[in-house]
């Protein structure tokens, strides 16, 4: 059985100070050792089945380890609890935008979870409830998904997104891409509220990133011929 102690070690040794500076632009505060994705996804092959160790290697609070946890947790065996856990203690948005919700979609209650998050008082865990419902759309197929549920969220978009805090209004707006991109019954009602909310504003701090224009990016997707395919897996 691999040791925690030993992954922590090798995440150590493969971590890199231009990837910190990188993902302290980003807003990281915390706890990392700037280990690369692909290393990552190698270490991940590796303790592949090993529950255990990734339910202790998100607990070491670190973001390498916490990010690896994702890649090797099996959200489908976790429990809610661990869930909420997880979706309570993802202290930046890498972790609470991709890490969470990738595992969290897994489980047959991620949508239940997403809209308990949704109804927090805390940003980073609403901004959890959005992207696992966005990563739901992605991969659940519409007859297993409650469109009603889904049109009802997508509509509530306009008339709050402006007033949401900054991540919360990056993630309504790629629920809106989602929706347009995965959910073909809802295609048209994606494409009128994308052109309500128009280009959203987000702060991305000190880095290149751009905030994609939901119009635009259904546009393309529907463009290309592929509204509505889905993806076998959210995690990347």
């Amino acid at each position: 059985m691999t040791e925690v102690r030993d992954v922590m070690k090798e995440l150590q040794s493969l971590g890199s100070a231009q990837t910190i500076k990188t993902y302290r632009n980003h807003g990281a505060h915390g706890d990392m050792y700037g280990v690369k994705l692909q290393d990552l996804k190698k270490i991940a092959k590796r303790l592949r089945g090993q529950q255990s160790v990734a339910l202790e290697l998100w607990d070491t609070n670190n973001s390498d380890a916490m990010y690896l946890a994702s890649l090797v947790a099996d959200g489908a065996l976790m429990k809610t609890s661990q869930l909420n856990h997880w979706a309570k203690s993802a202290w930046w948005y890498l972790l609470s935008e991709h890490a969470v919700p990738s595992v969290a979609v897994e489980n047959l209650k991620a949508a239940e979870l997403a809209l308990k998050w949704l109804a927090s008082k805390s940003d980073h865990i609403v901004s959890s409830g959005w992207c696992t419902y966005s990563m739901l759309l992605s991969v659940r197929q519409d007859a297993d998904l409650d469109l009603a549920n889904v049109e009802n969220l997508l509509r509530s978009i306009p008339g709050k997104i402006a007033d949401a805090p900054n991540r919360v209004r990056y993630c309504m707006n790629s629920y809106v891409i989602s929706v347009g991109g995965y959910v073909k019954p809802l295609l048209k009602t994606a494409k009128t509220i994308a052109r309500q909310i128009g280009k959203v504003e987000v702060d991305v701090g000190a880095t290149s990133c751009k905030v994609p224009v939901a119009w635009d990016y259904i546009a393309k997707i529907e463009s290309m011929g592929r509204v509505g395919k889905k993806r076998k897996t959210a995690k990347c």
